[in-house]
């Protein structure tokens, strides 16, 4: 049984790692508390950071009392379920501090009162995590056929069912208690390459400025998605070459940090006798491998659609080349911005086809204090959901009043209320979704969002934008990320087989990629080397074979959300029950149920097509008069 359920504890033992603290915060450590309507307000959580360092102290005395119920599992029925009971009232508090410590960093980098609080949780998961590193050998051991006499016997224990199932499904790859222990007491120092890379984008690399529309512009990981944009292609050049020529500099330190994530996961995949590293993490969520590659090889030979949809901006930017930083500038630009204010409502308005009780419920949440909105310096980039059961979600944004800042404000919620049915639904203990049914939540209300403008759209340019808007949105969730999964099947496969691994042999394998996804050598678009370290980016590889299920997600979105913006309530009826079913079945037989096969090859194929019939529209659309 995992001592770590929940997704936020996931995230911060595999990706984030730990910060090596002192074992107290200076007396001065900033409070919780924000007055700021732009700020969430982490009070739920706990009044203040003293209140979280005594919440901390007591699980630390805990401890010792839980790992004194070794050997008590087997006694009775009711042994067990007091035990895995006491159990999983630890695992909600250890949920609560690394969610509160992990959303004050992410707000500040640079506040080493941040940083030593992270450390400080982390290093508490490593202890707890030994501490328990028995219990899963000794539940095992009591054998199947005890164990469900056992549940059969005691009712309490049928809250604990899915867990108790995972572990026994796990038994192959279960190492001794001593080794377990010895794995989980390590789980901070094998983590702390992704808060390595964390500290240098956010915090250390000192990012250069330039000057775009005459002022001078910082151009760093959170703004170089804004100027990326720019409709003037020398700023856009300009801006690739400052970011990339800044994060190439460090190259043989982002693959060190890399480097050592991918052997990590390479080693334990071996240790807990897996046949590769993507088969050992898709285990954990029960994803057959199958569906991994057969996404990656459909992709493949979906690749003349997206360079069709590339040919098709280069077209409408009237560029007489394509260049990588010719990507991200709207094919059409209207001239709009969307306030924050604006983007709730839209987010409320989109959600209608998924039943009134759902719309209630999100405009309850994005009126509450749920949400860090704006970029900051020191604030990470990006966007995320994260929640504690039994509170409100809570949803990180950069955000910048344009449309994708729409759309992502739209992912992250469907991400939220995602959280909130399973939370309200099923118990603390298989509450818990996998992240392959996470981002079909996500993007499911981006297609809704999608198909809600388009049906608003007055004019043939709006119709433009928004198709051009969707046409994005398949290129960089659904080819995009696919492209990140064949790069870290590359380098964990080559590390596998005993290659050697760099920064410079990552950005040859990256490279390769961008050529092949962006048609290179068909004259499409020119791949400059200069941007072939673009992976040292990606914060996702540090936690590994997770972007996948983007592309996955982003199939499954599509078949739940066309069938739901139509009407059809039955198949609304039965996605709302998917999400609200938390972590209680196996994800692609939960989908498989519900009329989708994640182990064909239909659900891309049907991506593909739709994104060619979004480039006939829009050619149709180009040639009218």
């Amino acid at each position: 049984m995992k001592t770590q359920p929940t997704l936020l504890a996931t995230l911060l033992a595999a990706a984030l790692g730990a910060v090596m603290a002192s074992a107290s915060l200076p007396a001065s450590a900033q409070s919780a508390q924000n007055a700021d309507p732009l700020a969430w307000d982490l009070r739920p959580l706990y009044a203040d950071d003293a209140a979280w360092t005594q919440a901390r102290e007591a699980l630390r005395a805990e401890i010792p009392k839980l790992a004194a119920l070794k050997g008590s599992l087997g006694r009775s029925p009711a042994a067990l379920r007091q035990a895995l009971d006491r159990i999983s009232a630890a695992n909600l508090q250890l949920d609560r501090l690394g969610t509160y410590a992990y959303s004050l960093q992410s707000t500040d980098n640079r506040d080493r009162r941040n940083q030593e609080r992270l450390g400080l949780v982390m290093s508490l998961y490593g202890e707890y995590g030994a501490a328990l590193a028995w219990l899963d050998p000794e539940i095992q051991g009591l054998g199947a056929q005890k164990l469900a006499a056992f549940q059969k016997a005691e009712p309490g224990l049928a809250k604990h069912a899915t867990r108790l199932r995972h572990v026994m499904r796990l038994k192959p790859h279960t190492l001794t208690a001593e080794a377990e222990a010895v794995a989980a007491a390590l789980a901070p120092v094998r983590g702390a390459t992704g808060q390595a890379r964390t500290l240098l984008v956010d915090a250390d690399i000192r990012w250069p400025s330039i000057k775009i529309d005459g002022k001078e512009e910082k151009i760093d990981d959170t703004s170089y998605g804004r100027w990326r944009q720019h409709p003037d292609r020398a700023v856009r050049k300009q801006v690739f070459d400052t970011f990339f020529s800044q994060l190439g500099q460090f190259e043989n330190t982002f693959g060190t940090t890399l480097g050592a994530s991918v052997q990590d996961n390479v080693v334990m995949a071996r240790l807990r006798k897996h046949p590769s590293a993507v088969a050992s993490t898709l285990a954990a969520d029960e994803v057959p491998e199958t569906v991994y590659r057969t996404l990656v090889a459909e992709t493949r030979k979906g690749l003349p659609t997206l360079h069709r949809a590339f040919k098709l901006r280069q077209q409408m930017l009237q560029l007489p080349d394509l260049h990588y930083y010719d990507i991200y500038p709207a094919l059409v630009k209207l001239g709009r911005k969307y306030p924050f204010e604006d983007a709730k409502q839209l987010a409320v308005a989109a959600a209608a086809p998924l039943g009134a009780p759902y719309q209630a419920e999100l405009k309850r949440l994005l009126g509450e204090r749920t949400m860090h909105v704006l970029p900051a310096e020191g604030k990470s980039g990006g966007a995320y959901q994260t929640g504690v059961y039994g509170l409100s979600p809570l949803v990180f944004l950069n955000h910048q009043d344009n449309y994708e800042s729409v759309s992502t404000l739209v992912h992250e919620w469907g991400h939220g209320m995602h959280t909130l049915l399973a939370n309200q639904t099923q118990p603390y203990e298989s509450s818990n979704y996998p992240l392959f049914l996470a981002e079909i939540a996500a993007i499911t209300n981006e297609v809704l969002l999608s198909k809600h403008m388009l049906g608003k759209a007055t004019s043939k340019e709006e119709r433009l934008y928004l198709l051009g808007q969707e046409l994005e949105r398949l290129r960089g969730t659904y080819y995009r990320q696919t492209m990140f999964a064949e790069f870290e099947l590359r380098t964990h496969d080559a590390v596998q087989a005993g290659e050697a691994m760099s920064g410079k042999r990552m950005t040859e394998i990256y490279c390769g990629l961008l050529k092949d996804y962006h048609g290179d050598a068909q004259g499409v678009m020119k791949i400059d080397p200069q941007y072939c370290q673009e992976w040292a980016f990606i914060p996702h590889f540090y936690r590994a074979f997770y972007v996948y299920q983007y592309a996955t997600s982003m199939a499954a979105a599509q078949f739940f959300a066309d069938r739901i913006a139509s009407g059809d309530t039955q198949t609304r009826d039965t996605y709302l029950n998917v999400l609200r079913g938390g972590g209680s079945r196996p994800p692609v037989e939960a989908l498989k149920a519900a009329g989708l096969d994640m182990n064909s090859p239909a659900p891309y194929q049907a991506v593909i097509r739709r994104m060619d019939a979004i480039v006939d529209e829009m050619e149709k659309l180009l040639a009218a008069k």
